[in-house]
């Protein structure tokens, strides 16, 4: 049978697990039809899952139809959970992406759209709930065409002309024969040259057995290696508690007591369809398994021949303090650790100084799941503050940066050039330093010191982001270097140019973004306009909606002025209105001086992060300020000041 794995996403509410359950139930894997609105879809198994009529995690279940052997892998909808979506994303074959018919491609499907661009992965397009009044399945076409791509091409009937025209070596075929093979449309949907689109309605089981059929028949199986690869892709914790780490096997096989990391075993094998395991010996390349009991593996590492992917695009942006509430603090830390473990889009700090328990998250409904789990899961009754933006920093200009570390028997000075790189870049290091000047063991000590610990900024203490950072020079001693020594100059370096760099407004405070779509009566476009440009946000005009009364507007707006307009909405529209935010990036803070003001940062005073250095005079080592370093430094400046 063709093995297959492919992931379910869509836009909250489109129909994705029902999808997903009308999927199983033709295959025969399921007698009885679950709801999500009833609580007992069979995909959605958890409690607070059936509460609130969501997915929250990343499911999986395995089905066979007709000569396709299907594992499933049902993603949250909702933005809050993105960053389950975004973990599935890695191991996929292909990808089927939801889309309702009645509320159409929506800013968050067009998020999804550009992270399965991101991973590449090829793409089938259903579109649900035809049964609808309103559903015009050739103005659907047309959208997809518009808004996601012109590949989108309705399935239903072939039109091989129109398939032929998306790909040059197509054409040809198809000009010479007039017909084009089933391996070159293949092909053409695993490049994402073409994306097949099916319609149905799948509450009715409408349009279902169309999709699976074309799946049996237009994808192709993942070419597999000799060698043992896999990918982590979730990280949960059974009913008892034991933590699972989920891998797709890319390569080899993978047999009970093999190592898989360092000096971790795989004591147990588990086949997963939805909450319900099966405990095999052996699994082979292209197989999905989860291993119970490993602690060294994280979402998005890769295993055996394979190399980690690239941090997520997804960063939470909201921060929130706990209150224990009476709680054992050790206790609430413990337990967020754990859901930290599970969810990438859940930054746990503990702030050592101020004895408090700091969270970075996507939104309010991530809040709310949290509560609750902590809750029902651990019996930790907890609450939070209100929330604060969670900034970042960069750099606008070019600096080299010198940190010198010489106390007595102790000798190290590096020199960093850090340069700008576009938004969403992160940090990239690099080595441009001879060897005869620097050993390549001390280079690589460097490196590995700044990748040791998060880098902040010099406004305001946030964290580091869109920079190139590249050791250019440096010196060691033969006699009294030590690994700690270029720790501390490294560390030193990088924030000594950053204040070399704020000397000469050389940075800026980012902060993020919210892509909104916004629905208000004719009449209240005016107060929609007024607030948007109150809010320091962009906006466009797009079109009336279906009923002619309502109009939509599109644009972007700082999520620290947006957060909390949907109730404003809800307000002055008396419940006709709606607003949907979708993170959109980081752009440069609108009252950048408003936030450093407020935040009150002192970079010179943050003593474990300080762009001072050490020097060394009559047998004893000195503080240098940051400002004077380069007037003292060892070695002649690569890149001079200007």
């Amino acid at each position: 049978m063709k093995s297959i794995v492919a992931g379910i996403v869509a836009h909250v509410d489109a129909g994705k697990t029902t999808l997903s359950e009308g999927m199983l139930f033709e295959a025969g894997e399921l007698r009885k039809l679950g709801r999500v609105d009833n609580g007992d879809a069979f995909l959605d198994p958890e409690d607070l899952e059936k509460q609130r009529g969501i997915t929250i995690f990343s499911h999986m279940a395995k089905l066979k139809f007709n000569n396709l052997d299907l594992t499933l892998l049902d993603t949250p909808g909702h933005a809050d959970f993105a960053s389950q979506t975004e973990q599935v994303l890695s191991v996929l074959d292909y990808a089927v992406l939801v889309v309702s018919a009645t509320d159409g491609v929506t800013g968050y499907t067009r998020t999804l759209w550009n992270l399965l661009q991101t991973y590449q992965v090829p793409t089938f397009i259903f579109v649900n709930k035809m049964d609808t009044i309103t559903a015009n399945a050739n103005q659907s076409l047309i959208q997809l065409q518009q808004e996601l791509s012109e590949g989108c091409l309705a399935f239903d009937k072939l039109d091989l002309e129109t398939i032929a025209m998306q790909d040059d070596q197509a054409l040809e075929e198809y000009m010479s024969t007039d017909s084009l093979s089933d391996l070159t449309i293949q092909k053409l949907i695993q490049q994402r040259q073409i994306f097949p689109v099916y319609f149905g309605a799948a509450l009715k089981q409408q349009g279902i057995v169309e999709l699976l059929t074309g799946m049996e028949k237009w994808t192709l199986e993942m070419e597999t290696k000799r060698e043992f690869g896999a990918r982590v892709f979730k990280i949960s914790h059974d009913t008892k508690g034991e933590r699972l780490t989920w891998l797709r096997l890319t390569g080899g096989q993978l047999k009970v007591k093999d190592l898989i990391v360092g000096d971790q075993k795989a004591n147990q094998l588990r086949t997963y369809s939805e909450n319900k395991f099966s405990v095999v010996s052996e699994v082979v390349a292209g197989q999905v398994v989860a291993v119970p009991g490993l602690t060294a593996t994280y979402p998005g590492q890769g295993i055996g021949d394979k190399s980690d992917t690239v941090a997520p695009l997804i960063q939470p942006v909201l921060n929130y303090s706990v209150n224990l509430n009476d709680n054992d603090l050790q206790k609430v830390l413990t337990a967020l650790r754990q859901l930290e473990d599970e969810d990438p889009l859940l930054n746990v700090i503990w702030q050592s100084e101020s004895q408090e328990i700091q969270i970075q998250i996507m939104g309010n409904m991530q809040l709310e799941i949290i509560q609750q789990i902590l809750m029902e899961r651990f019996n930790l009754e907890v609450t939070f503050d209100k929330g604060s933006i969670v900034y970042k920093e960069t750099v606008t200009k070019s600096i080299e940066g010198v940190g010198h570390f010489e106390p007595l028997r102790h000798y190290a000075e590096a020199h960093l050039l850090i340069e700008p790189l576009p938004r969403g870049s992160g940090i990239k290091l690099a080595l441009d330093c001879p060897q005869e000047v620097l050993s390549i063991n001390w280079q690589h000590q460097v490196l590995a010191n700044l990748q040791s610990k998060p880098q902040l900024g010099v406004l305001t203490g946030s964290l580091l982001t869109d920079v190139q950072i590249t050791l250019v020079t440096g010196r060691a001693s033969n006699v009294h270097t030590v690994g700690g020594d270029f720790r501390e100059a490294t560390w030193r370096a990088l924030r000594q140019g950053l204040m070399m760099l704020k000397a000469q407004d050389g940075l800026a405070l980012l902060e993020p973004w919210y892509q909104f779509t916004l629905v208000v009566g004719k009449d209240q476009v005016g107060r929609a306009i007024n607030d948007i440009q109150r809010m320091d946000g962009k906006f466009n005009l797009e079109s009336e909606t279906n009923d002619q009364t309502m109009v939509t507007i599109t644009g972007k707006a700082p999520i620290a002025e947006m957060q909390d307009y949907a109730q404003t909405v809800n307000g002055y529209t008396h419940g006709q209105g709606s607003l949907e935010c979708i993170f959109s990036g980081y752009q440069v803070a609108h009252n950048t001086s408003e936030v450093i003001d407020g935040l009150q940062y002192d970079p010179v005073a943050d003593v474990s992060n300080t762009p001072d250095s050490v020097f060394c005079a009559h047998g004893a080592g000195y503080p240098v300020k940051w400002d004077q370093v380069p007037e003292m430094a060892h070695v002649a400046y690569r890149y001079p000041i200007a």
